[in-house]
């Protein structure tokens, strides 16, 4: 196996991780939890004739960090990466903790799910309460609704206590808060009809404060806010529901991992369903949507299309017209180029992008390699 050692040239530590005792191996950097950065030069894969953007490179991960994803924007700034490391879950999940161009540990002993023995953050979010919120997926570990939702207690800014406030779901995903309404997408929430469905879930925050909620499986449990189906391709893949976000007149937005459709959902003043749609796009076919972001001064949406190693831009505004913001092919990820993106978080005039690397049938990214990288996109 390709050690990510192996294939840096010239790297350095980062600051955060320099105590004079830095890991001469890969073995001892995984025990340190150390993270490598590398330049955008080193070890860069040809560009694809048809690149679309100029993605940079903010840094790369080690083996102990395969398959970066979730990213949240804490109160002080700074950006908390979820790592499931589903591509190799031999290697324990964590939370880290971008500060600028760097990163540091965050959380890393975080509580596995008592029959998997894993833990498998994905994405997550600061609540009104100021904890931090995340999605557990444990589809692949056992199919059987034992993902969960996850509050870590924030201390001054430092993580304290990691408890479940949820449980039951199949494939726990996105995780956005909204006033003290908490959304949870279930990119697998299957009912005894319906074996391709998917949902968005609806928390309170005081519900949540009660004790741990309990969904029910394969039920029209009363959290569920809005039910989708999603139509299989050449792919193979019936995740449904994946990012989430809202936009300036508080409308939620989803879309379908498994087929690409973009859906919009509306609520009613009490937060209730009042219409859900599958929205026409204009111009390009978006034929997968992992996580998304809405720019709210704009209506433009922002997702990761990661069958096609794309971000796609929707202008939410004007039609609902696509653009493809950046776009390359089968890499891998060294350079900052795109390698199967999943999560974007927008700060200012700077897109960050979490290259997933962990590909599907028919995906251009073709298998997961080192470098496991982070990506960010300046806008104009």
């Amino acid at each position: 196996m390709r050690t990510l050692f192996s294939l840096l040239l010239s790297s350095t530590l980062l600051a955060s991780c320099q105590s004079g005792n830095d890991p001469k191996t890969e073995k001892e950097a995984v025990a340190q939890e150390a993270v490598v950065k590398t330049d955008a030069d080193t070890v860069r894969t040809a560009a694809p004739e048809k690149q679309i953007g100029s993605p940079k490179l903010l840094f790369t991960l080690d083996e102990a960090h395969n398959t970066p994803d979730g990213l949240a924007l804490a109160p002080n700034g700074n950006i908390i990466l979820s790592v499931p490391n589903l591509a190799d879950n031999s290697q324990p999940a964590s939370l880290m903790e971008i500060v600028g161009e760097t990163i540091k540990p965050f959380a890393t002993n975080l509580p596995v799910e008592p029959s998997t023995k894993k833990a498998a953050p994905m994405d997550l979010a600061y609540g009104p309460d100021g904890n931090l919120y995340y999605a557990e997926n444990q589809y692949e570990n056992d199919k059987n609704f034992k993902s969960r939702l996850m509050r870590v207690q924030i201390t001054n800014g430092r993580p304290g206590k990691i408890e479940t406030v949820a449980d039951g779901f199949a494939l726990a995903n996105a995780v956005l808060w909204k006033g003290n309404t908490l959304y949870v997408t279930d990119s697998q929430w299957d009912m005894p009809d319906n074996d391709k469905g998917s949902a968005i879930m609806r928390f309170s925050l005081a519900e949540l404060n009660k004790g741990v909620v309990h969904l029910k499986p394969k039920t029209k449990d009363a959290h569920l806010l809005a039910f989708f189906t999603t139509t299989v391709n050449e792919t193979g893949v019936d995740n449904g529901a994946d990012g989430l976000d809202y936009d300036s007149k508080g409308n939620l937005y989803t879309g379908s991992f498994g087929d690409g459709t973009l859906y919009k959902v509306s609520l009613k003043a009490d937060g209730s369903l009042a219409k859900q749609e599958a929205l026409t796009v204009q111009g390009k076919k978006i034929p997968c949507v992992d996580g998304l972001i809405i720019d709210r001064s704009s209506d433009k949406l922002y997702l990761c299309n990661s069958r096609e190693n794309a971000i796609e831009v929707v202008d939410l505004r004007n039609g609902n017209a696509v653009t493809t913001l950046a776009q390359n092919g089968d890499t891998d990820g060294a350079g900052g180029l795109l390698d199967q993106p999943a999560e974007v978080l927008l700060k200012g005039k700077r897109l960050y992008v979490s290259d997933f690397d962990k590909p599907e049938k028919n995906f251009v990214n073709s298998k997961s390699d080192a470098p496991h990288s982070m990506s960010v996109i300046d806008l104009p």
